[in-house]
């Protein structure tokens, strides 16, 4: 497998698949235990539970715990699937240089018209489409969004996740669910909400979008608050 990071090709299966060295040449053990560390600690920041890291890496929270520990050594894909779950990139984790600059320098990103891309996530399984505005980049701490609903709730489905939300309708009407609160926006209405809170919405028109900012947060969700049904994901 061949990771592009910029201008870079990666190829799994080479230096940090071999049991004695890193991609820098670093002794195994100082180097993975550092890997674990810092892995860590960027959850930690980012307020993500091994709970839901594995929820959005598909790998066991032992797995993860064991990566953590520098007791595991990830091979490449891995890393790159734990990044992505933590709004990084393979670098920033590989390198304590790397990871120091992602948190403490100022930048700016300019969105070019037509720029977006496609994303799936779990919530996709049940008619939403996101279309990313800007790439991941290890210093944001906000991920906006354009989003298109179903046309009808799932009756099951329900989302609850760690971070906030804000989210301004551009076209159409939606309605949304949070808790046990049903109510519509229209176009320039939002809502801002705490995603531990269950919630879904449906287009009560045709092509209803609206703009999602999705920010994380630094305390766990605590699941099944309002005895609500949710998906599996």
């Amino acid at each position: 497998m061949v990771l592009l990071n910029g201008n870079a090709k990666v190829r799994a299966g080479s230096a940090m698949n071999d049991p004695g060295r890193n991609g820098d040449g670093v002794s195994r053990p100082a180097e993975i235990e550092a890997l674990g560390r810092r892995i860590q600690a960027r959850r930690s920041q980012r307020g993500v539970t091994l709970d839901v890291m594995a929820v959005r890496t598909g790998f066991s929270k032992c797995y993860l715990s064991r990566i953590e520990n520098g007791k595991k050594t990830p091979p490449l894909d891995t890393l790159a699937s734990i990044a992505r779950a933590l709004g990084t990139d393979v670098n920033a984790l590989l390198s304590e240089e790397r990871a120091a600059v992602a948190e403490s320098a100022p930048f700016f990103r300019v969105l070019r018209a037509g720029a977006h891309k496609r994303e799936v996530r779990p919530e996709s399984a049940f008619g939403y489409e996101y279309d990313r505005l800007i790439e991941g980049e290890p210093a944001m701490l906000m991920h906006p969004y354009l989003l298109q609903f179903p046309a009808d709730f799932d009756p099951h489905a329900f989302f609850e996740h760690d971070g906030q939300e804000f989210v301004y309708v551009l076209r159409g009407r939606v309605e949304w669910q949070v808790g046990h609160e049903r109510f519509v926006l229209d176009v320039g209405d939002s809502v801002y909400l705490d995603s531990r809170i269950p919630h879904r919405a449906r287009a009560l028109a045709p092509g209803a979008t609206a703009l999602l900012v999705v920010t994380p947060r630094k305390e766990p969700s605590k699941p099944g608050a309002f005895g609500l049904q949710f998906p599996a994901v």
